[in-house]
């Protein structure tokens, strides 16, 4: 078979964020990502370059961290795996997946909506990038995702300090704006720098803020990072 998956990692591990939190899953870590946000703890993963695999190899070493099949379920993150270098390949491998009866998670960086991945998968777990990663989200991104696949997905947000906050909430009632319904979970997660300790200072403030404001949002830290601490790869 082609060897033309770039890939940085295949593991195990139980998902520290989001609404699926303290969920058993296999990753698969795309190797490439042309984003750039300044405080990416996977800088390791930017470039394009690495060790190339098949499909069929892929899938054996999913079989292999998921104790032959009992754990069904794969998160494809990176890098960035909707880039369009990596966009054949992860449209094949949840198709693959889906009809194996697998349930497929994507982690998306917020800057594409990708139908035909979208259309196939059975959760998006989309970023709105806050002003301290250096990144934009547009909007329309979130209007899109609300209006197509509103019941299966989430958005998160990596609140640093209250400029981050205010940049989700003004988002946020963007939205709202826009939108006949809003009804999936957005997620604000506090930051980890790295090498730091519980940032239990900054998880009070987004609590906070979030309740301040209406409370429309769901706070849920890395349970990864307070377990295995903030650097620790592949958990």
């Amino acid at each position: 078979m082609e060897k033309s998956y770039l890939i940085n990692a295949i593991y195990r591990a139980t998902e520290g964020e989001g609404v699926h939190i303290g969920t058993p899953q296999v990753f698969v870590r795309f190797q490439g990502c042309a984003i750039g946000c300044v405080n990416c703890d996977s800088k390791d993963t930017w470039d394009f370059t690495g060790e190339f695999i098949s499909l069929e190899e892929v899938w054996q070493r999913i079989l292999e961290q998921s104790f032959d099949g009992r754990i069904k379920r794969v998160s494809i993150t990176g890098g960035d795996p909707l880039h369009p270098k990596h966009e054949k390949q992860v449209l094949e491998l949840a198709g693959f997946l889906k009809k194996k009866g697998w349930f497929v998670n994507i982690e998306a960086a917020g800057v594409r909506v990708v139908n035909s991945i979208f259309d196939v998968i059975d959760y998006i777990s989309f970023d709105f990038k806050t002003p301290s990663t250096g990144v934009r989200t547009r909007v329309e991104n979130i209007v899109k995702l609300n209006k197509q696949f509103g019941n299966k997905f989430q958005v998160k947000a990596v609140i640093a300090d209250e400029a981050d906050f205010k940049a989700t909430y003004d988002a946020y009632n963007e939205v709202l704006a826009q939108s006949e319904t809003m009804d999936f979970p957005w997620v604000l997660t506090p930051c980890y720098e790295p090498s730091e300790e519980f940032p239990m200072e900054r998880f009070e403030l987004v609590q906070s803020l979030n309740e301040s404001h209406g409370a429309m949002f769901r706070v849920i830290g890395q349970q990864h990072k307070w377990v295995h601490g903030p650097d620790k790869k592949e958990v």
